[in-house]
């Protein structure tokens, strides 16, 4: 007997980490399951597939989505849609539960469940497994025969549910005849499964006196990022069945621990520590913690909402696959908040702001080839609103087929080109540059060379421009101004790096230095048209106008202090409270403006509980009880903003030299340690600090290299070390 109690034991324990309560300071967690999908729910992803999981005692539900599920196409934007859902209902209602928890291990990547009923314990494990592609999702007890019940399998448009002893499936075909497919596939120990049918004729999967079972989850579609393919490439039922066979040969350790490697690959390579770490703060839900934040500080949920905004981007954007939208790749409506797209105005950009600094530039990469995807398309649409231009431009609203809508953001392409330059900066890779983003970089460049105006008096501006969300159309707008100074400037170092195209280099310096100048206005702002009317009491959630401090390089504290402090004026002006990806944004323009303690009480106010479920800019933003960003609603840029809003704070590398703690706040300064941050030019940063003060650093690059930092407000020359 006591041999078969040893024996379920190990089998818990290859699953996941169920550690009993405290749990590690890396982990979200609750008390009683989810009942609300966008606040309450856990989001688990594999950067293609996702779920959202609400750990139900009674009925468990498994909302999902595949990344490529739109509707659409070159000329209609359409919308990113909804996959389906499993229910697995459960034949014990109205348990008498102790001891519940439902609990996201950062550490893992995985969502644990656990609880006791009826002298049982009843634990489960759902993670998303990359290299495999598959969701898996395992049920365990510590008795035999202890699970009984049945297991739907719904699609989000309706199709017909079909199955077999031991799985589900379903197909369909969306309005743009994108088709797709989902399948469900069930292992158990012990009892029995099989199909059954209602009086509906709609099938489950009914189990009965088992004493276990693991469930499968794959789904895809025929959409290739290729417009060579028309959009268009493989079945998606013969692509889920090669995956399911793929896996059936596999354990579930096998499967558990290939996806721990990848996944720890990436997450691993970056950690944080901040001040004295208080362990009874992981015995509170994480709630509760948001809650008690308010009346006493709290580093480790500092800590654990970037890393959380970390596990978030690898779970929603992984090489082979596409970026991650307005809502990462988490979505349970067919007719989502902005279509959950893939916004050019900020949205998208903000999405990957921490991709390079926080040891994540292969989840960059999605991004830099959508852009690349989207060219060819991008060009015959510019063609039609701006004839005889070279080059290509966006509007707002985008797809992932070239189509669009809303109106044009003509600086929106020039803004993705930083995207393509930064992941040179950071990492150096010249064949990279060469081959693949100098090409788009110079044609961004001809389109604004080609739509530019050039007045008399020699100033260039951008013509009939706004700035994002408010105010007239008109020439000259900041924001735009802005960005192409950037584009312009990246696109000469790209020419340096590469020692090419010297003539068309020197034309775009020339039209840079022509560009007109950030401007100071009568109460000392940065004006944010070129006629000097901002309004004071104007609290809009966009503060367009300080594109040149963050993310561009354009105004800093170093280089132009009189513009730094216009800004300043201006973001001061704008107010800290806000929809919560603009407080993410002004974490990092204040970090920027080497405030580290207005850095802090913009990150302070982010960490409110958000009581909105629906769109109202009004309520004032925040994070939801999973602590996913509320615009409101939910949107992801929030969440990834703040990862590099605190890594701002940290580290700066933008002017050419690696600032060490540039805006540490007060409320950190008494200790903390961080490894695996990056800077460009290749390098990774490590150090510790305490009282404020730098007291151990660590530089490490691919190659040997001389470097200047600023380290406790000293510059010096220092030789990094080649890893």
């Amino acid at each position: 007997m006591k041999i078969k109690k040893i024996a379920i034991l190990l089998i818990f324990l290859w699953t996941c980490t169920t550690t009993a309560q405290p749990f590690n300071a890396l982990t979200l967690w609750d008390d009683k399951p989810a009942k609300d999908w966008m606040t309450q729910y856990y989001p688990i992803g594999n950067g293609r597939l996702g779920a959202m999981l609400s750990g139900g005692v009674t009925q468990d539900h498994i909302q999902f989505n595949e990344q490529s599920l739109w509707t659409g196409d070159e000329q209609e934007t359409g919308a990113y849609q909804a996959f389906g859902d499993v229910f697995i209902d459960f034949d014990h209602p109205s348990p008498a539960v102790k001891s519940y928890s439902r609990s996201l291990n950062l550490r893992e990547a995985s969502h644990d469940v656990k609880y006791q009923s009826n002298g049982q314990t009843f634990q489960r494990c759902g993670f998303a497994n990359h290299p495999d592609n598959v969701l898996v999702f395992t049920y365990k007890a510590s008795a035999k025969g202890a699970y009984s019940g049945r297991i739907r399998l719904i699609d989000a448009h309706g199709a017909i549910i079909s199955g077999d002893n031991d799985a589900l499936h379903f197909s369909g075909q969306l309005e743009n005849k994108l088709r797709y497919g989902a399948s469900l596939k069930i292992k158990h120990i012990g009892g029995t499964v099989g199909l059954q049918k209602d009086e509906n004729n709609m099938v489950s999967l009914e189990f009965k006196a088992v004493d276990s079972f693991t469930l499968y989850l794959v789904a895809s579609t025929d959409y290739s990022p290729l417009r060579s393919d028309n959009w268009r490439a493989g079945d998606p039922i013969i692509k889920n069945k090669q995956t399911l066979d793929n896996i059936f040969k596999k354990s579930d350790e096998q499967l558990f621990k290939a996806h721990m490697a990848d996944y720890q690959a990436l997450f691993n390579r970056f950690n944080l520590s901040i001040g004295k770490q208080h362990k009874e703060n992981n015995i509170k839900t994480t709630v509760q913690r948001i809650i008690d934040y308010k009346e006493e500080t709290d580093p480790s949920l500092e800590t654990l909402l970037l890393q959380y905004g970390r596990y978030l981007l690898i779970s929603s954007s992984r090489k082979g696959g596409l970026p991650a939208n307005l809502q990462g790749l988490w979505n349970n409506s067919n007719t989502p908040p902005w279509r959950s797209d893939y916004h050019s105005n900020i949205n998208v950009q903000m999405n990957y702001w921490p991709a390079e600094v926080s040891n994540l530039a292969e989840c960059h990469v999605p991004y830099l080839e959508y852009i690349q995807s989207m060219r060819e398309v991008k060009k015959q649409n510019t063609q039609v609103e701006f004839p005889g231009v070279r080059g290509w431009t966006v509007r707002t609203e985008n797809n992932i087929f070239g189509g669009e809508s809303f109106s044009w953001n003509t600086p929106g392409s020039a803004w993705y080109a930083q995207a393509l330059w930064e992941h040179y900066a950071f990492n150096h890779d010249k064949e990279y540059l060469k081959n693949f983003a100098y090409p788009i970089l110079k044609e961004i460049c001809e389109f604004w060379d080609d739509h530019l105006k050039h007045r008399d008096d020699g100033t260039i501006v951008a013509p009939n421009g706004w700035s994002p969300e408010h105010g007239p159309t008109e020439d000259g707008v900041s924001h735009d101004q802005q960005i192409i100074y950037d584009l312009f400037t990246n696109y000469v170092e790209a020419c340096d790096s590469l020692q090419i195209d010297p003539e068309y280099r020197n034309h775009i310096a020339t039209l840079r230095d022509q560009l007109l100048k950030p401007k100071v206005g009568r109460w000392g702002q940065l004006q944010e048209w070129e006629t000097d009317r901002d309004d004071p009491e104007d609290k809009h959630r966009h503060v367009s106008h300080l594109f040149a401090l963050h993310p561009g390089r354009q105004i800093s504290v170093n280089n132009t202090p009189e513009l730094a402090e216009a800004a300043r004026v201006s973001l001061t002006a704008r107010g800290d409270e806000s929809t919560g990806w603009s407080m993410a944004w002004k974490m990092n323009f204040w970090a920027r403006l080497q405030d580290g303690n207005h850095a802090y009480t913009i990150l302070h106010n982010f960490i409110t509980l958000a009581a909105s479920e629906g769109v109202d800019y009004d309520s004032g933003g925040g994070v939801y009880e999973n602590l996913l960003c509320a615009h409101p609603p939910f949107q992801i840029d929030g969440n990834l903003g703040y990862v590099a809003g605190v890594c701002e704070m940290l580290v700066q590398s933008q002017e050419g030299f690696i600032d060490l703690l540039p805006a540490v706040p007060d409320q950190w300064k008494s200790e903390g340690e961080v490894s695996g941050l990056r800077a460009r030019g290749d390098i990774s940063v490590d150090m510790t600090w305490k009282d404020g003060k730098v007291v151990s650093y660590r530089l490490t690059s691919s190659n040997k290299k001389n470097v200047k930092i600023k380290i406790n407000g000293n510059f010096k020359d220092v030789i990094v070390s080649q890893l």
